[in-house]
């Protein structure tokens, strides 16, 4: 089983990162095809798939949704999200086609588990600047409706690079202090969250080591730390859901971000299938 999810997250990476390469609004065509192709493997997996489409500077964007409908506790949602646009001059390889191909994966491999409660997995269009930060983003206009809808989201996972891994010896940077406390080696997946979502960081982080051995830590943290807040939980922590990021800690330790070298050759399949089963089974046992 991990030799064939290994394979199938590295041709999602592939074909984003490679065959369409670079995707964000001043290329759109690009963005419409990672959009169309993260809809159809969706698709192929079972799920209805619902986009929610809006304008940006003359050009049209949209977040993809599918939706687990869960048993006696269906009200109650699990979201699982990750963002498929790039920076500009980046095919965006671990930022953030290695999430995105996560999701997709997790999105198929709960297709035939019964839950109890609702899991949703939604890909994110703008996620990166000149959005970041502002109402633009798309996980920014997702949060606003799903508050405005009522809808009970109890957690809110964050899929943000998470195919580079390095035994390396001092391969791990950190912000001050935190180096005391955290491995020097870069070979563990990092669950990070702000301070009013710790009571989820360490529900997500327990169910994930109960079911997965592969190394990871975890980090509950002011939101003004730098990295904390650089993504899609952002935007839910905003309008007051609780939201972890799942991490392979960007610049901490992959010298390629946002960079025209973030290919796909310098992930490590193997590692990412082992995280993407671990968190698929994580959310089973958080949803059932």
């Amino acid at each position: 089983m991990s030799n064939s999810l290994a394979d199938r997250l590295r041709d999602h990476v592939n074909v984003l990162a490679m065959e369409i390469g670079e995707r964000h609004t001043r290329r759109p065509h690009a963005l419409a095809a990672a959009a169309s192709y993260i809809e159809d493997n969706l698709a192929r997996a079972g799920h209805e798939v619902h986009l929610q489409s809006y304008e940006v500077n003359g050009s049209e964007c949209a977040n993809l949704a599918v939706e687990h409908r869960g048993g006696d506790r269906a009200r109650e949602i699990v979201l699982i999200g990750a963002h498929y646009d790039t920076v500009e001059g980046s095919p965006g390889a671990d930022d953030n086609a290695s999430g995105v191909a996560a999701m997709i994966e997790i999105a198929r491999l709960l297709s035939g588990r019964p839950l109890r409660s609702t899991v949703r997995c939604v890909a994110f269009v703008n996620e990166e600047p000149p959005f970041f930060y502002s109402r633009q983003m798309g996980s920014a206009v997702y949060a606003r409706a799903a508050r405005a809808r009522g809808d009970d989201i109890k957690m809110m996972i964050s899929l943000e690079m998470l195919g580079y891994y390095s035994v390396g010896s001092k391969s791990q940077r950190y912000p001050p202090f935190l180096e005391l406390f955290y491995p020097q080696r870069g070979n563990f997946i990092a669950f990070v969250s702000n301070l009013r979502s710790r009571r989820a960081l360490v529900r997500l982080h327990d169910a994930f080591r109960s079911h997965c051995t592969f190394p990871s830590e975890r980090l509950a943290s002011p939101a003004i730390v730098p990295g904390i807040s650089w993504s899609d939980q952002l935007s839910f922590w905003r309008v007051g859901y609780p939201a972890v990021m799942v991490t392979d800690t960007a610049f901490y330790r992959y010298a390629h971000y946002h960079a025209p070298t973030d290919t796909p050759e310098k992930l490590n399949y193997a590692a990412l299938a082992q995280v993407t089963m671990g968190l698929a089974d994580a959310v089973t046992s958080l949803a059932s």
